[in-house]
């Protein structure tokens, strides 16, 4: 129970901070709605990960398990389905440069929108997850 607990109020922050810098990822209705969200998105990983991983198993294994964030895309995709207060949609990355590596302006669709946000609710959770535990 305190595992589901944590993981809940994890993901509801990573959408809160993947929501404050991704202009694609829309979150109405405020606290309530974020953590149902992580709750729902909590299930979805307990439920739904292990039987897309494996129908996804050989794919995983031909691009050394860069799939399963295609997987993860289609968790956020029902997580849309199931809580229509969270919407995801293109965006435009606006481009940076740092110390003369330059990143351009990057339109980016909904389906690669739900890839890049999977991507990065994957590595902040991951993040904080390590946090937590010290």
């Amino acid at each position: 129970m305190k595992a589901i607990l944590r993981n809940t109020l994890l993901n509801a922050l990573c959408l809160f901070l993947i929501a404050q810098v991704v202009s694609g990822l829309k979150i109405s209705g405020g606290i309530v709605t974020y953590i149902v969200a992580g709750l729902c998105l909590t299930f979805l990983f307990k439920l739904l990960k292990p039987l897309l991983n494996l129908i996804s198993l050989p794919l995983n294994v031909v691009t050394l398990g860069l799939f399963s964030v295609v997987t993860n895309g289609i968790i956020f995709y029902v997580l849309t389905v199931f809580i229509p207060s969270v919407n995801i949609s293109g965006f435009t990355f606006s481009g940076a440069s740092y110390l003369g590596f330059i990143i351009p302006k990057i339109s980016i669709g909904t389906f690669f929108a739900f890839i890049v946000i999977a991507g990065l609710q994957s590595v902040l959770f991951g993040f904080m997850k390590w946090i937590s535990k010290k």
